[in-house]
């Protein structure tokens, strides 16, 4: 590994650290395209080494979080319980379909929720009418 993918790795996990503690967010969101569009990682790759990434930060994220108080533990056991079966699912699925479909899907999935939480932040948005 050369010297300029350790700097990318580096700022890609800084940048998605700091934004899993300040939004929430980091491990898909961030970790995904850091390493796809700076690393030149395939898609299905991206995904799969973000979840490994992802259980790091969820530890010490939800630790630090849960020191202020903001942890719904039941909640989040509950999320997390029956998240597996979904990740059985979709890791056949991601091996299945084509690179190309898995690029598509993540980015419709962030359009989606980035125009959805643009909506709940007040925006005046849209529908398209005809």
């Amino acid at each position: 590994m050369d010297p300029l993918e350790v700097a990318g790795l580096i700022a890609i996990g800084l940048a998605a650290g700091v934004a899993s503690g300040l939004l929430g967010i980091g491990g898909g969101v961030l970790f995904v395209p850091g390493l796809v569009i700076f690393l030149d990682e395939p898609q299905l790759r991206a995904v799969s080494t973000s979840l490994v990434a992802v259980v790091i930060v969820a530890v010490v994220g939800a630790w630090r979080q849960g020191s202020y108080g903001n942890v719904r533990l039941r909640d989040g056991l509950i999320v997390g319980a029956l998240s597996p079966l979904g990740v059985l699912l979709g890791a056949v699925l991601a091996n299945t379909v084509s690179e190309r479909a898995l690029e598509l899907s993540f980015a419709a999935v962030q359009l989606y929720f980035a125009w959805t939480l643009l909506g709940r932040a007040g925006l005046p948005l849209r529908r398209a009418t005809r």
